[in-house]
């Protein structure tokens, strides 16, 4: 059998991988960024508004941590092909996606509209199947990659008027199993990550509402929303050759919201 070169590298170390993580502007996907970056990887982070981007990259390489930045809208399929290209030009590997770029829609059933549907499904949905896409390619040739989406804890545990969201997100468990059965033949992992209630921009209506906030905590293990960067760890091992014979899973990190009655 011939010897893994990758046997002497440390299980948690990123050294030498290259990252996308898109929607890495703040919150959860600049919380990753940086877990992956202080691994040892070059991280490319992604949004839409390049001045809140680069802020976001200046505070990872204040820290001597290799960072860049690729503003672009990940529901244009034709630009996330682009941009990969132009990332494999430029940094010569693509090791690690995170699909993390997402929106909620919060309406009451009767109000939602066709295109607030078509607005969640395209962001929360599609834009992460074909950035996988685009990723598996130069991942195929190198016969290794690592694919991580962001899913949510409501798709295991719904909640009233945010309906495309959840679709969305339910869908991307499936999208994971399927990503995951094609592609480990070589040597590509997919898995998505479940976030319970953590407190990020995204969350601030919720978080401005004192009896909500209660009542998630009275039913989290842990009895409090979680930190940002209490996410980080979970993706470092789903990158890392610690997580190696991980694939097509949905690891849920709630505080254990899905665990108590």
């Amino acid at each position: 059998m011939a010897e893994d070169p990758d046997t002497a590298r440390p299980l948690f170390s990123l050294n030498g991988r290259v990252a996308l993580v898109t929607g890495a502007s703040r919150g959860l996907g600049f919380a990753m960024a940086e877990a992956l970056a202080e691994a040892g990887a070059t991280v490319v982070l992604n949004a839409r508004h390049a001045e809140a981007l680069e802020a976001a990259a200046a505070q990872l390489r204040e820290r001597d941590l290799k960072a860049e930045t690729a503003v672009f809208d990940v529901t244009e399929p034709q630009i996330s092909q682009a941009v990969v290209e132009a990332m494999i030009e430029k940094l010569g590997r693509l090791d690690i996606l995170v699909a993390n770029a997402g929106a909620t829609h919060r309406a009451a059933l009767a109000d939602w509209t066709a295109p607030d549907w078509e607005a969640m499904l395209t962001l929360n949905l599609s834009a992460s199947f074909f950035l996988a896409q685009c990723a598996a390619a130069p991942m195929r040739r190198e016969r290794h990659g690592r694919i991580i989406f962001t899913s949510s804890v409501t798709a295991l545990r719904g909640r009233a008027t945010i309906h495309g969201y959840v679709a969305a997100k339910s869908a991307l468990a499936g999208l994971t199993r399927s990503l995951a059965a094609e592609l480990g033949e070589f040597g590509i992992t997919c898995n998505a990550i479940a976030p319970g209630y953590f407190e990020t921009e995204l969350a601030a209506p919720l978080l401005n509402d004192e009896e909500f906030v209660a009542r998630v905590n009275s039913q989290t293990a842990l009895r409090r929303w979680g930190k940002p960067h209490e996410l980080g760890g979970v993706a470092v091992l789903l990158a890392s050759d610690a997580g190696a014979y991980i694939t097509g899973q949905q690891i849920v990190v709630d505080g254990g919201l899905t665990t108590t009655f």
